[in-house]
């Protein structure tokens, strides 16, 4: 039996010690798979466990490494799914109850290319129904129910990644891979302690996992440190010509320093003064962490376009494209959230005209902020402006996390760009719930991010806290 305390390892130490031999695979796997079949269901984390397959695995990694043939630093490292990608031979729900027992011949390709890395897959885990398309407005968005953190009980885990963001947390999984189109891996990452990466609209191939906005999408990992996400999108990052959108560009991410020169970042103007006071003091303190590699520039404006907008427009508008069937059968009557029941239909009226202009507006706003970012090796700022809310709090879906009063959200404008953004752990506020920092950089520039989460990372210790779920 393994101590408990041997699931809260990063990556990089579990893949250290499988490598060298001092940790079984098996036993890991065993391991994570007891977890998630006990504790992630007083989570609302799981949807499918996939036991026989990850003991499968398990074995076949064991025999490998034991052998001499290593693939790669997740070799042996077991990890959990968004239920947004298939895998071959078990249901693939989207969170809906209209799809729940719907079954893919397929794996999605970041399944397939972590299978080839040697990872194993434990499970397709919870998220918010159609990852949140149709403008959910509570945390009972799921035929699964509420996702919380297990930071506290009481309290949302986010969407749309809700069961990623709490089963790596928690402990049940390795690591996760997730997606975003509006922030469903950052709001997530930063409820339950977690780095999670938004990758640069194309460096992950989206083939096999649900379309909400083929336009937005993004996929990226979920992880206990900065170096892990590093380590887990070298194996999943690539060109797929099942995705025509995806990069020939190559991630290569090894264990090696920084750079020795000093980081430049901006402070985003508005990002962190009117937020909640436990949330703007932890950001103020990593500030001054960060000053010790960085030189900082304050009160950095963004270019002033409507993010908002044209981010709702467009995803309201692919999104009722992309789920047409549901909207068109009534089967969105099914469907857990109330809001969710009615919001199809507003996405199809939008007209072609609004849609036309949100896409128009977006390349200059797109080029603009490009052009500011090529200016910092990152934009900074608190990635959400308050902890995580309780689950039976009402709220309105995408929306409150990008724009609200004189609050400014790097989130929207990342997401319309389609550049990669990084948030890690930097604190706790009410009720002990995270609080995080979020990095945002030039297209492309995923690496350059997560050695300045690194550098943070080395000087504070957030994120090897363990929540109470033990």
């Amino acid at each position: 039996m393994l101590e408990n305390s041997l699931v809260f390892l990063s990556v990089r130490e579990l893949g250290d010690r499988i490598r060298t031999r001092q940790l079984s695979p098996v036993e890991l796997t065993e391991a994570y798979l007891q977890r998630l079949e006990t504790i992630g269901p007083k989570l609302g984390a799981v949807i499918t466990v996939t036991r026989s397959l990850a003991m499968e695995q398990a074995r076949a990694a064991e025999k490998e490494i034991a052998s001499g043939h290593y693939r790669s630093p997740l070799h042996g490292i077991p990890y959990g799914i968004k239920d947004a990608f298939s895998a071959k031979g078990f249901p693939t729900t989207w969170g809906t109850a209209p799809y729940r027992d719907r079954v893919f011949d397929y794996d999605a390709t970041v399944v397939t290319m972590l299978r080839e890395a040697g990872a194993i897959l434990l499970g397709k885990l919870a998220m918010i129904e159609l990852v949140g398309g149709f403008g959910y407005d509570d945390a009972n968005a799921s035929f699964t129910g509420p996702c919380v953190t297990p930071w506290n009980s009481a309290c949302w885990s986010g969407g749309s990644s809700s069961g990623p963001g709490a089963a790596t947390a928690a402990g049940l999984v390795g690591f996760s891979v997730g997606g975003e189109t509006g922030g469903s891996i950052l709001l997530p990452a930063s409820y339950c302690g977690l780095a999670g990466m938004r990758t640069t609209y194309g460096r992950v191939s989206r083939s096999g996992g649900v379309t909400l906005s083929w336009s937005l999408d993004k996929v990226g990992p979920m992880c206990r440190s900065a170096d892990d996400c590093g380590l887990v999108l070298a194996a999943i990052a690539g060109y797929d010509p099942a995705d025509p959108a995806t990069t020939r560009r190559k991630f290569i991410y090894a264990n090696r320093p920084g750079r020795s020169t000093r980081y430049r970042l901006g402070i985003v103007k508005g990002a962190f003064e009117t937020i909640d006071a436990r949330v703007k003091a932890n950001f103020e303190q990593s500030v001054k962490v960060l000053g010790e590699f960085a030189e900082i520039t304050h009160n950095v404006e963004l270019p002033d376009y409507p993010y908002g907008p044209i981010l709702g427009t467009i995803m309201a508008a692919e999104g009722a494209a992309a789920f047409r069937e549901l909207i068109d059968t009534g089967r969105m009557s099914e469907m857990a959230n109330a809001a969710d029941r009615l919001s199809g239909y507003v996405g199809s009226s939008i007209s072609a005209v609004d849609y036309l202009q949100a896409m128009r507006v977006r390349k200059p706003a797109r080029l603009a902020l490009e052009k500011l970012l090529a200016q910092y090796d990152a934009l900074i700022g608190p990635t959400t402006p308050t902890v995580a809310p309780y689950v039976n709090q009402q709220f309105s879906g995408y929306g409150r996390h990008f724009e609200g009063g004189k609050y400014v959200s790097l989130t929207g404008p990342g997401n319309v760009c389609g550049v990669p953004a990084i948030t890690v752990p930097n604190g706790f506020g009410q009720d002990s719930l995270p609080t995080a920092v979020q990095f945002m950089g030039v297209p492309w520039g995923e690496r350059t991010l997560i050695d300045i989460a690194v550098a943070y990372q080395s000087r504070t210790d957030w994120h090897k806290r363990r929540p109470p779920v033990d």
